[in-house]
């Protein structure tokens, strides 16, 4: 069965658009391969959060993708910063990583213009930090968007320069795993530009309250409608409609008042996991279980193939 790893950003609040995109397709790939989902905490530190956002995002994150379907008795969810076996490995890919190749990375040279006061180590070896997470399990497919692409094709060059330097197979040349032929929808921002985005201010959570949802679909950007006879809707009234076709029903399309009929359809479909949500997080007792589970397969699987790794580096033992 092939061994699929894939990151969890650790800020929290999943939204419309990561639901109908990778969200849905994370539970049915636990269904059908070897799977672990990691929050990367340790990857949020390249932002410098407070102490208290960060176990707080961790927390709630954890809850939104157990309220939308992971199952911890089929996947391996687990907390980044509960394997130190990912930041050892990390140590030992560096010593290989060179700093031409990760200056020339896209994400770095983003970052570095994004907080240009805040180019730290962190930033640069972000990829090799990647690689560590994704090489540690042996795995075979690493679910990745267009923004991440090329920090995949790292981890592939790591793995194959860890292979060749020491002569042996030791890391499968993990590849794309792409989303091509699921049941796939690319959920439009409410701004009409582009998909929806927590960066973006465009979306709608999945936490979110109903008091919330509604204030943000009346305000949704949309056209004063078509002006001619068999005229395509234009792209800023196509969010809407794109919105419509996931969470209502046909004949909402005819509705007289599509935004507020919009707004209670959201609701209606967002209202199950948000309670579950809000369910998860109180229950600190299943979430420590579920963390800890996490952690201890998840190390189980790092630190075998750590010790190989040490073995062939030359690490031994003198006791």
């Amino acid at each position: 069965m092939p061994t699929v790893v894939s990151g969890i950003r650790s800020t929290g609040n999943l939204h419309l658009g990561n639901y109908f995109g990778a969200v849905k397709n994370f539970i049915e790939m636990q269904n059908e391969h070897n799977t672990y989902f990691f929050i990367a905490d340790f990857h949020s530190l390249t932002t410098h959060p407070t102490p208290a956002d960060l176990h707080i995002n961790v927390k709630q994150v954890m809850a939104e993708y157990l309220a939308c379907g992971i199952d911890p008795d089929k996947a391996t969810i687990f907390v980044q910063s509960d394997v130190p076996e990912i930041p050892e490995l990390y140590l030992l890919l560096n010593m290989n990583a060179y700093l031409g190749e990760l200056e020339r990375t896209t994400s770095f040279k983003d970052k570095a213009r994004q907080q240009p006061d805040n180019v730290n180590a962190g930033l640069l070896t972000y990829p090799v930090l990647m690689a560590a997470d994704i090489i540690i399990h042996k795995a075979n497919l690493v679910p990745v968007g267009k923004d991440q692409e090329q920090n995949l094709e790292m981890a592939r060059t790591f793995a194959r320069r860890f292979n060749r330097m020491y002569n042996v197979e030791t890391f499968p040349i993990p590849r794309p795993y792409t989303f091509e032929g699921k049941d796939m929808v690319k959920i439009p921002g409410l701004d009409g530009s582009g998909k929806m985005g927590k960066s973006e201010g465009n979306a709608i959570a999945l936490a979110e309250s109903p008091e919330s949802i509604r204030k943000k679909v009346m305000r949704a950007v949309t056209d004063t409608g078509p002006t001619e006879d068999n005229q395509q809707k234009p792209e800023v009234i196509k969010n809407l409609f794109t919105l419509m076709e996931v969470v209502s029903t046909p004949d909402t399309v005819a509705h007289g008042d599509l935004k507020k009929q919009l707004a209670e359809d959201i609701i209606t479909f967002t209202t199950p996991i948000r309670t579950s949500i809000e369910d998860i997080v109180k229950d600190e007792e299943y979430l420590s279980k579920v963390a800890r589970n996490g952690a201890e397969k998840a190390r189980a699987s790092a630190s075998k193939t750590l010790q190989e790794v040490r073995e062939i580096i030359g690490f031994r033992k003198f006791y």
